[in-house]
């Protein structure tokens, strides 16, 4: 496919596009948190094409993921734009580009918490878990081996105990010995209270700061580039995108992967194919006609 020509947008005009990237960018991979390895995953290249097509023109292209900032900067490198926003974590960690930084971003804001309570819960519950922590400087702490892609490179094993009482911007529970149906029924019971958390398609839970989700990152960064929320578009298939896609679907575009699941897909304004069929891109086609 030939780079379509797209006309530059003036500032008024510009969309603020939200991409999570794993099952709606990445094919072959297995939902954020699932394993895969953290530059893994295939992208469609007319998908490519397409989005660095509405970054050049002057679209506002944010990539916003449950992935760690580790895991995230080298996708971002593969799809060959340079945005100015990059959100990671679920919301927890938003980077602002700065040519003098590593990797050419910068930390411009990070929530954390304490998750000491959160975590005696769980463990309660859930005794054969596998706990983990990634802290707010970016440092990741794990009591037991867990699939590891789409988190930060800097671990280290510690026990249960030394988890309590950190700054952290994420927690991650991995529960191996449990089916879906019963883990999500144990995270029910637990009433996690000061907490944001996201139950994946595996037995895998991320934990945020209270009130911290891609939407919340997302608006913050929307409030200061000054975009109306009609020019709003975002895609994604999990069930940490729901508020991201309800967010966006109040004035805007929310787009949910074919694949995702029907909870997912109830809060999105519109369905569109699945990722094999590679349906971002038929969703950013309908939406921006002048890709072509």
């Amino acid at each position: 496919m030939t780079t379509p020509s797209l006309s530059p947008v003036a500032t008024a005009d510009r969309h603020l596009i939200a991409l999570d990237l794993d099952g709606t960018v990445l094919s072959h991979g297995f939902g954020e948190g699932a394993g895969d390895d953290p530059e893994g995953g295939r992208i469609d290249p007319d998908l490519g094409v397409a989005v660095r097509a509405l970054h050049e023109a002057g679209h506002e292209v944010i990539v916003s993921t449950g992935r760690s900032v580790d895991a995230t900067l080298p996708i971002v490198e593969r799809l060959k734009i340079r945005p100015e926003w990059v959100i990671a974590a679920n919301g927890a960690v938003t980077l602002k580009r700065d040519a003098l930084a590593p990797r050419a971003y910068r930390r411009e804001m990070v929530e954390s918490f304490d998750p000491s309570d959160a975590l005696r819960k769980i463990r309660t519950q859930l005794v054969t878990a596998r706990f983990a922590v990634e802290l707010a400087d970016g440092g990741f702490l794990y009591t037991e081996d867990i699939p590891t892609g789409t988190l930060p490179s800097q671990q280290r094993r510690v026990p249960f105990e030394e988890l309590l009482g950190v700054q952290a911007s994420r927690v991650v529970v991995v529960s191996p010995d449990h089916r879906l149906e019963e883990f999500l029924g144990a995270v029910d019971s637990l009433g996690l209270t000061h907490v944001s958390y996201a139950v994946g398609t595996t037995s895998w839970l991320d934990i945020a700061p209270d009130g911290v989700t891609k939407a919340s990152a997302l608006e913050v960064v929307r409030e200061r580039l000054n975009i109306d929320r009609s020019r709003v578009f975002a895609a994604g298939d999990g069930r940490n995108d729901i508020d991201m896609l309800r967010w966006a679907a109040h004035r805007g575009d929310a787009v949910a992967m074919g694949q995702a699941e029907p909870d997912v897909q109830a809060v999105a304004s519109r369905v569109t194919l699945s990722i094999e069929e590679n349906g971002l891109l038929v969703a950013l086609r309908e939406r921006f006609p002048e890709l072509g």
